[in-house]
C-alpha cells in the first residue's frame, strides 16, 4: 500500500518498486485537501493488477488513508497486503500503527534547519502512538530520501533508517524550451496561510520585485498580487517550464529541495539559485547557475532576462549535473538493497504476543452512589466485550484508598472477573517526573511544574496498558508514562457556577492529553465538541450502560399495614440538584395546593441538606422553617442500604428527580425496574434515557417551582395511569452490558 498522493513521486517511487519486483500496489482514491497535500492528485491505473474483490477495492478506495478507522476497511487490507509506505503525518502515522498489521515505512524527505523527526515524534504523536512505535520497532522503517538526514536524529530513528533515494522520472525535454518570454519563474506556495512561505514571498518581492515575474504554486487563500498565478494544470505548468526564460530557486535548506528545480532541469529551462542547500549536495557547488548571495543571483538573473546567450547556454549545458544521483537508474540498485531489508523484515516478524490486554478502570475522586456504579458497570462492559470480541481481557477497578469513603460492602457486587485495587494520588514535581520517564523509557517533553500517578503500592499501574478515567477529574496533569482514556459524563460547570476557572481548565486539559473521550448522551457530545472543544476524531458517544436492578424487596422487613402515600426524592449535595427550586415546589404543593403524598428524601448525605451551612442549602432551610407542610411531609432519609432503598421503592407512588441539568440519572430507570414512574426535569439528556429505556415519565420545566408544585399534585391523579405504562423488565433489561459491551470494547481496543 503506498499511501500518499504526491503525483511527481508517486510516478519516481512507483517505478523504484516495480525494479525491485513489487507487481501489486495500491494507492489512495482520496486525500484531505489541506496544506501537506497541495501537490496531490489520484491514480487508479493500478487497481486492475491488484486482483481484488471488487466489493474489498471499492470499500479500500472509499477511504482517506489518512485518518482511517474504518475496522472493515483495515481488516480487508491487512488481509491483502504486507507492506504500507506512508508520509510524515501524524494522524497517518497513528492510524496506521493502530490498525495495520504488516511492515510499515514512514517516508521522511528532509526538515527545514534546526528541526528533526526525532523532536517531531514527541512533539505531534501521542503517547499510545509513541509506545506503539517502540513496542513494534521489529515492523517500522524512517525511509531517508537522502542518507544524511538520519545524521542528526536520535538513536531510535538511526537504528530504524532505510534509505531510499528520492528521485525524478521524466523525459528529458532539454530541446523544447525556447524562453521567449522574459520572466522569471519562482514558485512559493501557501503565502496567505503559511508564515514560513509569506517570509520567503517577501524576501523575493523585495529582492526581485522590479523585474518581471511569475509567481506559481498552489495557494489556498488567494493572494493580492498579479503576478501570483496559483495552482494551474500539468499543461499550463509544462508550457510555463518551455516558455519562461529563468527559474529561480531560494532554498538554502541542507535537509530538503523542492521538485519544481528539478522538474525546471528536466525541462531544460536555466535554473539560479543561491548556493549552501541541498542542490549543493547533489554536485552543484561549482556551476554556473549557483550564486553566493541574492545579489549575485539578481545580477545573472538581470542578464538572463536580456538575452545573454552565452550565460543562458553555460548554464543549460551544466545543470544536469544536478539530476545525476536523482535519475532513476542511478536510485534503482540503492532501492533494491534498501527494499530488500524491508522485505526481509516482513518475513523474520515474530507473532504478536499472546498476553492478555489488562485495562485500569480508575475512579479519580471518591465517588459513590451512581457515578460508583457506573465505573464497575464499564468495568463489566470491557471484560464482556472483549469476551465478545474473541480477546479476553484483565480489567483492574481502581478507587481511592480511603477508608472513610469506601467500605467492602461498597464492592460486593462487583463482578469475579474484574479485580479491584485501591490507591493513592502522588504528586511528582517536574524533576521528579523527568526521572520517573527516563526509567520508563518514554520519550515526552515535559512543561508543568507538577504530574500525578496513581500510587497503588506496588507498580503504579504499570502493568496495565491502558487507563481509563471515569470522569474528568484530574487536577494535576498525568506523568504521561500510559495512554489514557477518559469518561466524561457531563460539563456542569458550562451551566452551573461551581468551578473556578484554573480547575475547569486543568479538567479540560486533561481530556485533551487524553487519547479518546467517551460520552454516552447526544447532549454531552455537543458540549465537548462546543465548549470543552475537544477535536471530534478523539470523541465518542457510546450507548448508555444501563443498570439491571433487583427490584426484589426483602420481605421479612416488609411492614405489617401499607404505609401512607409517599413519592422518592433521589438527590445529594451537589449543586445543580435544584434544591432551591425543589423545596420551594414541595412548600408549595403542600402549603396552597393541598398535596396528600409524602416524599422521602434519599441519597449520599442528603440527610444533611436540612442543616447544611452550604450557601445553595439555606434557602431549603428557610423554607422549612416557615412551611409547616414541608416539615410535616418531607423526611430526609440519607443514604440508603441497597435493600432498604429497593423496599422503599416497592412502597412508593412515583419516583421524583428535580435537578436542574447533567447527563441524567438512572433512578428513574432503577424505579421502572419497581415499577415506578417518575416525574422529571425536562432537559435533554433526560430524554434521551427515557427514549432509550421507553420509560413512562412525566415532565416538568426545574426552573418554575409553581409549575414543579402543580406537576406534583398532578401526580396524585396520574400515578397510576403511568405505572401502568412502565416497560416490563424484558424491555428494560434489553439496554443491559451484554447488549452495549462490543461498542465499548471497540472504543477501547482502538486505543491499546
Amino acid at each position: 500500500m503506498w499511501l500518499l498522493n504526491h503525483s511527481a513521486l508517486r510516478r519516481f517511487e512507483l517505478d523504484q518498486l516495480r525494479r525491485a519486483g513489487v507487481t501489486r500496489v495500491f494507492t489512495p482514491k482520496r486525500f484531505p485537501y489541506d496544506e501537506g497535500n497541495l501537490s496531490a492528485s489520484v491514480d487508479a491505473a493500478l487497481d486492475d493488477a491488484l486482483d481484488l474483490a471488487s466489493e474489498d477495492l471499492a470499500r479500500l478506495n472509499a477511504q482517506d488513508w489518512y485518518a482511517c478507522e474504518d475496522a472493515a476497511a483495515w481488516e480487508i487490507a491487512n488481509r491483502y497486503f504486507r507492506i504500507a509506505f506512508i508520509g510524515f503525518f501524524p494522524r497517518q502515522i497513528e492510524t496506521v500503527l493502530a490498525h495495520f498489521d504488516g511492515t510499515i515505512v514512514i517516508r521522511v524527505f528532509g526538515l527545514a534547519s534546526g528541526e528533526t523527526y526525532s523532536a517531531l515524534l514527541r512533539e505531534h504523536l501521542s503517547l499510545s502512538t509513541r509506545i506503539r512505535l517502540r513496542e513494534r520497532a521489529s515492523r517500522v522503517w524512517f525511509g531517508t530520501a537522502y542518507s544524511h538526514l538520519k545524521d542528526v536524529e536520535e538513536r531510535y530513528f538511526v537504528e530504524h533508517e532505510c534509505f531510499l533515494p528520492v528521485g525524478v522520472l521524466g523525459d528529458d525535454k532539454m530541446a523544447d524550451w525556447h524562453g521567449s518570454d522574459a520572466r522569471v519563474l519562482f514558485v512559493c506556495p501557501r503565502i496567505g496561510t503559511t508564515p514560513y512561505f509569506r517570509g520567503i514571498y517577501d524576501n523575493f518581492k523585495r529582492e526581485f520585485g522590479h523585474l518581471p515575474h511569475v509567481i506559481g504554486g498552489a495557494q489556498p487563500i488567494a493572494v493580492p498580487d498579479p503576478a501570483v498565478i496559483g495552482y494551474v494544470p500539468r499543461e499550463a505548468h509544462e508550457r510555463n517550464m518551455r516558455e519562461l526564460r529563468v527559474m529561480y530557486y531560494h532554498s538554502r535548506e541542507r535537509n530538503h529541495v523542492h521538485y519544481h528545480p528539478l522538474e525546471a532541469i528536466q525541462a531544460g529551462m536555466p535554473l539560479v539559485y543561491v548556493g549552501g542547500g541541498m542542490l549543493d549536495e547533489l554536485g552543484g557547488r561549482s556551476l554556473p547557475g549557483r550564486c553566493r548571495s541574492t545579489t549575485e543571483a539578481r545580477a545573472k538573473i538581470e542578464r538572463l532576462l536580456e538575452g545573454d546567450r552565452r550565460l543562458i547556454d553555460r548554464i543549460r549545458k551544466t545543470q544536469g549535473a544536478l539530476l545525476e544521483p536523482l535519475l532513476a537508474e542511478r536510485c534503482a540498485p540503492t532501492w533494491q538493497q534498501g527494499f530488500a531489508r524491508i522485505v526481509a523484515s516482513v518475513k523474520l516478524r515474530a507473532p504478536r504476543s499472546a498476553r492478555a490486554s489488562r485495562i485500569a478502570v480508575i475512579v479519580p475522586v471518591g465517588y459513590r452512589g451512581g457515578s460508583l456504579r457506573g465505573a464497575k458497570l464499564l468495568a463489566q462492559a470491557l471484560v464482556e466485550g472483549s469476551r465478545q470480541a474473541g480477546q479476553p481481557a484483565d480489567v483492574v477497578l481502581a478507587h481511592l484508598d480511603d477508608k472513610g469513603v469506601y467500605t467492602d460492602d461498597e464492592f460486593k457486587d462487583l463482578p469475579a472477573h474484574v479485580r479491584r485495587r485501591p490507591y493513592r494520588w502522588k504528586t511528582l514535581s517536574r524533576e521528579e517526573a523527568v526521572r520517573a520517564l527516563a526509567y520508563a523509557g518514554v520519550d515526552a517533553n515535559l512543561h508543568e511544574s507538577a504530574y500525578a500517578i496513581p500510587d497503588d503500592g506496588a507498580t503504579n499501574f504499570d502493568d496495565c496498558d491502558l487507563w481509563l478515567i471515569v470522569s474528568d477529574r484530574v487536577s494535576i496533569p498525568l506523568l504521561p508514562v500510559k495512554p489514557y482514556v477518559m469518561m466524561v459524563y457531563d460539563y456542569l460547570q458550562r451551566y452551573e457556577d461551581f468551578l473556578d476557572l484554573p480547575t475547569s481548565h486543568a479538567f479540560l486539559r486533561a481530556q485533551h492529553a487524553a487519547e479518546r473521550v467517551l460520552v454516552t448522551t447526544d447532549f454531552t457530545y455537543a458540549d465537548a465538541r462546543d465548549f470543552a472543544g475537544l477535536p471530534l476524531r478523539k470523541l465518542r458517544r457510546v450507548p448508555m450502560l444501563v443498570p439491571q436492578f433487583d427490584a426484589t424487596p426483602d420481605a421479612s422487613a416488609t411492614p405489617d399495614k401499607p404505609l401512607p402515600p409517599y413519592f422518592i426524592w433521589t438527590t445529594n449535595l451537589a449543586l445543580h440538584k435544584n434544591h432551591h427550586n425543589a423545596a420551594s415546589a414541595l412548600a408549595i404543593y403542600y402549603d396552597e395546593l393541598g398535596g396528600r403524598w409524602s416524599c422521602k428524601v434519599t441519597g449520599v448525605e442528603s440527610d444533611r441538606i436540612p442543616t447544611s451551612e452550604l450557601p445553595h442549602l439555606k434557602p431549603v432551610r428557610e423554607i422549612r422553617a416557615r412551611s409547616r407542610g414541608f416539615r410535616r411531609n418531607v423526611e430526609f432519609m440519607g443514604e440508603l442500604h441497597e435493600r432498604a432503598y429497593r423496599r422503599l421503592l416497592a412502597g412508593g407512588r412515583f419516583l421524583w428527580h428535580a435537578g436542574r441539568v447533567d447527563n441524567g440519572t438512572f433512578s428513574v430507570v432503577e424505579a421502572a425496574h419497581a415499577g415506578l414512574p417518575a416525574l422529571s426535569s425536562d432537559y435533554p439528556a433526560m430524554r434521551e434515557i427515557a427514549a432509550t429505556n421507553s420509560l413512562a415519565i412525566a415532565w416538568m420545566d426545574p426552573h418554575d417551582p409553581e409549575q414543579m408544585a402543580s406537576q406534583l399534585k398532578a401526580m396524585e391523579a396520574r400515578a397510576d395511569a403511568l405505572r401502568a405504562q412502565v416497560p416490563d423488565s424484558a424491555t428494560l433489561e434489553a439496554n443491559g452490558v451484554e447488549r452495549h459491551a462490543a461498542a465499548y470494547w471497540r472504543e477501547v481496543r482502538e486505543c491499546l
